[in-house]
């Protein structure tokens, strides 16, 4: 497979960068530093792409028109939108613990975009391919807790306190099997680097070998996005908005943006892990490029994830976190026993 446009550039930049007699760790720090810049204008630039599809598919789904008026088939709504809370004033309320309530809707775009620097999106195309990629994906993920619950603490809101302990509780519940959920494949590959993974698919996706592992995934990512079937941190018949109640304006489009991204980055992890990631499902079809079969992929995932959220209802907090505890965490350990029985099982055999 020849290199793509983007591998190329990457060696013409890091060759430019070393030709200005930069030492080795500067060129180093400037590339993370190009490629953080690109994580974000691509967070950014799939933001805009996923509010019009979502929107879409939901209309789809309702049997409704969707965006239609501003641009061909209402393609400049997003953007329309995006100008809207660019000029919404920042409404900050008089009892809010300010410096918790500004700092946690920052905080909370930043491991949406960390946990970008271990994804392969094509041949050769990672920031960081780490020995603990996997690792280093589900730790910087569990931080943005952290924001949720800063969220609905600082706003000084029982609604929006009631979201924000609504959320800790159902992301911290549902990381377990989550984890558990791709042991299965770190035991197949013996390896929690994002490449290896990815190597090993070459003949078989794991989502064959590990579709219970998959499964539980999707179910335990859906809910690690707070989206529904599982949104109640946020379920306006009962918390207006939830942890959101009390922003507005671009502070508020910060948790919104947050919430595609990691709709982005689960998407990624599950076609890195279980989908083969940036390889082609046949020899034959090689001649396209590595980060088109990614995105395609990555994007099946999530009209997979919007599919769920606009055909199911909310479910109760109780069923919530029951499913989690008395479902998914046994239905993963067993998947964790089965995988071992039949590694060592095809080892005694020879195979």
């Amino acid at each position: 497979m020849e290199k793509s446009f983007f591998v190329v550039f990457a060696e013409w930049l890091r060759q430019w960068f070393a030709s200005l007699n930069f030492s080795p760790a500067a060129v180093e720090v400037l590339m993370d530093v190009v490629g953080g810049l690109g994580v974000i204008i691509f967070c950014l630039l799939n933001a805009l792409v996923l509010v019009y599809l979502e929107r879409k598919v939901s209309s789809f789904i309702q049997q409704r028109y969707g965006p239609n008026r501003l641009g061909p088939k209402g393609l400049f709504q997003t953007l329309a939108d995006t100008l809207k809370l660019l000029t919404k004033e920042d409404i900050i309320p008089e009892a809010v613990d300010k410096w918790v309530f500004r700092i946690a809707s920052l905080l909370i775009f930043v491991p949406a975009t960390m946990v970008f620097a271990v994804i392969p999106f094509g041949d050769k195309m990672i920031i960081a391919d780490l020995n603990i990629g996997l690792f280093y994906f589900v730790s910087v993920a569990s931080v943005s807790t952290i924001a949720f619950l800063m969220a609905g603490w600082g706003s000084n809101n029982k609604y929006s306190l009631l979201g924000g302990m609504r959320s800790v509780a159902q992301m911290v519940s549902y990381e377990i099997p989550l984890v558990f959920s791709l042991v299965g494949v770190v035991m197949l590959t013996g390896s929690l680097k994002m490449s290896d993974i990815v190597a090993a698919q070459k003949n078989m996706w794991f989502i064959v070998p590990q579709f219970i592992g998959f499964f539980i995934y999707f179910i335990a990512g859906t809910a690690e996005l707070n989206r529904a079937p599982f949104d109640l941190p946020e379920g306006e018949q009962e918390l207006v908005a939830g942890l959101y109640t009390e922003y507005s304006g671009m502070r508020w489009a910060l948790f919104f943006l947050a919430e595609y991204a990691n709709l982005v980055a689960v998407s990624s992890i599950a076609t890195t892990l279980f989908l083969g990631g940036w390889q082609a499902p046949f020899d034959f079809l090689n001649f396209i490029p590595s980060y088109v079969w990614f995105i395609l992929k990555v994007y099946f995932m999530i009209l997979l994830f919007m599919w769920t959220r606009w055909t199911l209802p909310r479910i109760r907090i109780d069923h919530l976190m029951s499913f989690s505890w008395k479902v998914l965490i046994p239905l993963s350990l067993a998947n964790i026993l089965v995988t071992g029985v039949g590694i060592k099982l095809f080892q005694w055999m020879g195979w």
